[in-house]
């Protein structure tokens, strides 16, 4: 009986027209419609083959609508969001939250969302792909896209509350990261010791916060990012720089497309790029003084895998332990590795990239393809003075102006937000396929490809 429901549902998909009224009942009227097919389904991980089938091809059918109504309606959409540009930059779960209630079946409300989201990976249903097909479709949009970026680009509501605090000691402990100012030099020290500086959403909220305050303190003028001592058994008193994102908590369901995969790449990895506006505008249009931008140097202790080699193109300098190497495990893991594929094949080129993207290549500090990732290889008890000189040689006020001219030219803000736009999207089907889920589990309590035995 629900295969015949489900056809004569999927035979009465609305017509969209060009009035956003009607088109956002019918939108909603159908979704509607479509919630009560699927709570017949029994839940995810105990549906047969046919019933997932089911499953999927509802959901499908209303994520390709909800993707026609956007592209019909996308800029009414932000417009509704934003009150045409004049409210403060919202964060990207609040714009999704407001999407969810004044265009009803747009994306799922606050209470199904909080539902999902404490369920394990396999558990879930999938509601935020919606949240894939909404950003997709702002990021696309000529108008409303510019402004999404140049809104990621304001500084964090804590970093701002921080911040004279951090003026005045000069130390902040955000809980997975520590900032210190020293001689001019923020340094941003990742301390998630007991598993190799592995990433969560909390790692990224402290992050972004670190990053705002280094930028916006006019104490610092060089920011440099290392890994802390480790207390994890095997790598004991070893600075280790990042082991990715952590798998564990992907597999309980504790890492989402917004506060970790968009929010991290929109957020703190493209402010290390481009600096923090200042006036609520990004760079794209503002006058240059109106967002900060300062040089970054990384120094790669032991290893940097998945995130952790993802951001080391945005640095200025690179130093790495002669021991010391770099993998990107991600499609293993089944997800796409940030905006790696848009930043390798230009940095490395074709072949490499595709080897450490899609082959799960790993590179050592010695190799000669290493030399595209890491300035500098020293041994460990050098890292100190050569992060020194490093630091020394980027204190200079022509490097900011010249390091943003190299951005505009190596990665226009539209060539990242074309990419952004789709992979907002493929990173939200990613994450909610049967096969990823299958794979997190099993790396979920052991290593993740391309980690150490321990990671």
């Amino acid at each position: 009986m629900l295969m015949s429901d489900i056809e004569r549902w999927r035979r009465a998909e609305p017509a969209l027209s060009d009035a956003p009224g009607p088109d956002g009942t019918a939108l909603a009227r159908h979704v509607s419609s479509a919630d009560g097919l699927l709570a017949a389904l029994p839940p995810p991980t105990e549906r047969d083959p046919e019933q997932r089938g089911l499953a999927r091809t509802v959901h499908h059918a209303c994520h390709r609508l909800r993707a026609r109504f956007l592209d019909l309606h996308a800029e009414r959409v932000h417009r509704e969001l934003t009150d045409d540009g004049r409210t403060p930059p919202a964060g990207l779960e609040d714009l999704a939250h407001t999407a969810a209630h004044r265009f009803p079946g747009l994306a799922p409300d606050r209470e199904r969302l909080a539902g999902e989201q404490a369920l394990p990976l396999e558990h879930k249903e999938g509601l935020e792909i919606a949240h894939g097909v909404l950003f997709r479709a702002l990021l696309r949009s000529p108008r409303c896209g510019p402004r999404l970026l140049d809104a990621a680009l304001s500084p964090t509501a804590r970093a701002t509350a921080l911040l004279p605090e951090f003026r005045r000691t000069g130390r902040l402990d955000l809980d997975t990261v520590t900032i210190e100012r020293r001689d001019a030099v923020a340094h941003l020290t990742a301390t998630r010791t007991h598993c190799l500086n592995a990433e969560n959403s909390a790692c990224v909220e402290a992050m972004e916060t670190a990053v705002d305050l280094a930028l916006l303190d006019d104490g610092v003028r060089v920011g440099l990012l290392r890994g802390a001592p480790m207390t994890h058994p095997r790598y004991l008193g070893r600075r280790v720089f990042s082991a990715g994102i952590d798998l564990k908590d992907l597999h309980r369901g504790r890492i989402s497309l917004l506060p970790f995969f968009l929010r991290r790449e929109l957020g703190y990895v493209h402010k290390l790029m481009r600096g923090v506006a200042v006036d609520g505008r990004g760079r794209e249009r503002a006058w240059p003084e109106d967002t900060v931008a300062k040089p970054w140097v990384a120094v790669v202790d032991a290893f940097a895998i998945g995130g952790g080699a993802q951001i080391l193109p945005l640095f200025d300098y690179v130093l790495a332990g002669s021991d010391s190497y770099l993998s990107l495990p991600a499609a293993q893991e089944g997800i796409v590795p940030g905006a790696s594929n848009l930043r390798l094949g230009r940095r490395v080129g074709s072949r490499l990239a595709r080897q450490l993207i899609l082959h799960g290549r790993r590179i050592q500090a010695r190799e000669e393809a290493a030399g595209t990732f890491f300035d500098e290889v020293a041994e460990a008890r050098d890292l100190d003075a050569a992060a020194a000189r490093a630091v020394a040689r980027l204190d200079d006020r022509a490097v900011a102006a010249n390091r943003r001219m190299l951005w505009l030219a190596e990665e226009p803000v539209g060539a990242f937000r074309a990419y952004m736009a789709e992979y907002a999207l493929e990173q939200a089907l990613r994450l909610h396929s049967e096969d990823v889920a299958g794979r997190v589990a099993r790396f979920g309590d052991r290593r993740r490809p391309g980690a150490p035995e321990s990671a």
